[in-house]
């Protein structure tokens, strides 16, 4: 039977902080912004300001009022990638099958890894041993017959955590859960609930798949009709937690020039294609999403019929996307994009080039080899310049 792990980074961010600086150990640190930062937001906070009731996404003004006494820090993102591709090759080294979700989480297929490592249990012990030794962080981690429940279970018991979930207890287990604690319920989701009175798994399993869908709308009635039945939710999208990455960048000022707003994207889209290349997955959906001064946000998303190829190709779709949403005169305050429907490698290996050039397969494969040699030397820090879309690379070091 399929045995998966879900492994999450425990407060990744501060946690590199507190790796690095020994004075940070045991006191609540705090990443996204220093007081006084304008629209600065709490990114992580490690589980010493946690206590306070500090939590990512809470502007740091608040976060400040809540724990005057916490380390306040810009974050590091390059240092936290280093860190992040040290993990994903530790997880590399237990299953050939590693879908990284985020920076700082990962889906590890172990089914075949038992003969070598043991039951599951001793063989998530050992890899939680492994990234503590070669990483100096530590991992929670949760063990399911599928992603869906694997990735609820790796959070009952953060930080440093190990949850296992016996084959065949899904239902149960999903049945028994708070309906809060369903991964992929949205906000709007939660005022269904609390519309409806309903509180947990059961009061939603006791509803058929059409009142569901009545309450809920179809996608969401039929992905809740098959996650509180235990079964693997792999087609959920957006708040349900798809198959999909982004990112996005929020703005000290709001952005009016459209030059500024079109290097932002530039670098959105270069976060997106190196994780797009190291998680070796292809996809055809992009999308954007403009929030402008007032908080009203745009958004878009486009299909095309070859996958993505390469940075340039990439950022092509995403920049015609964003011209297409884009309000002219309006200032942005949020910027961000993403890549939807991702298909792993072997899915669509062979149409990967079809209709495209020699060029765009020089490309990709040029991007390939900038990846592996960032993955070897972290501190070299290759990465594409706006220049790039005349075919000449840069480097660029971060002080």
């Amino acid at each position: 039977m399929s045995c998966f792990i879900h492994a999450d980074l425990d407060a990744f961010y501060a946690s590199v902080e507190q790796l690095d600086h020994s004075e940070y150990r045991g006191k609540p640190v705090i990443v996204g912004g220093l007081p006084g930062d304008r629209r600065s937001v709490v990114s992580t906070a490690s589980y010493e300001a946690r206590v306070f009731g500090v939590h990512s996404a809470m502007p740091v003004a608040e976060a400040l009022r809540l724990c005057p006494q916490g380390i306040f820090l810009r974050g590091r993102m390059d240092r936290y990638r280093e860190k992040s591709r040290e993990i994903m090759a530790v997880f590399g080294s237990f299953s050939p099958d590693v879908q990284q979700l985020s920076i700082d989480e990962a889906f590890l297929d172990i089914t075949g890894a038992q003969g070598l490592f043991g039951p599951p249990v001793a063989l998530a012990k050992k890899l939680k041993e492994r990234v503590r030794a070669e990483t100096g962080l530590t991992v929670s981690v949760g063990i399911a017959e599928n992603k869906y429940l694997a990735k609820i279970v790796s959070g009952l018991s953060k930080p440093d955590g190990l949850s296992a979930l016996e084959n065949g207890g899904g239902e149960a287990f999903m049945r028994a859960l708070p309906v809060g604690k369903i991964w992929g319920a949205g906000p709007r989701t939660r005022e269904l609930f609390e519309k409806h009175g309903l509180t947990t798994g059961e009061d939603l399993y006791r509803l058929s798949g059409k009142v569901l869908a009545a309450i809920f709308g179809d996608a969401m009635g039929l992905f809740l009709y098959r996650a509180v039945r235990g079964e693997a939710a792999a087609a959920f999208n957006e708040e349900r937690g798809s198959r999909s990455m982004s990112a996005e960048r929020t703005f000290a000022f709001d952005l009016y020039d459209t030059f500024a707003m079109e290097t932002a994207l530039f670098d959105i889209c270069q976060d997106l294609m190196w994780r797009l290349l190291d998680c070796r997955w292809h996809s055809r959906t992009v999308s954007v999403k403009i929030r402008y001064g007032d908080f009203s946000t745009e958004s878009g998303r486009k299909t095309f019929e070859n996958p993505v190829r390469s940075f340039s190709e990439l950022y092509e779709r995403l920049l015609a996307l964003f011209q297409q949403k884009y309000r002219s005169g309006r200032g942005v305050r949020l910027l961000g994009a993403g890549l939807m429907n991702l298909e792993t490698q072997s899915a669509r290996q062979g149409e990967l080039f079809d209709g495209g050039t020699p060029q765009a397969e020089k490309e990709r494969h040029l991007e390939e080899a900038i990846l592996e040699i960032n993955k070897k030397f972290p501190k070299a820090a290759l990465r594409r310049g706006r220049s790039c879309l005349e075919d000449t690379w840069q480097k660029e070091f971060n002080h």
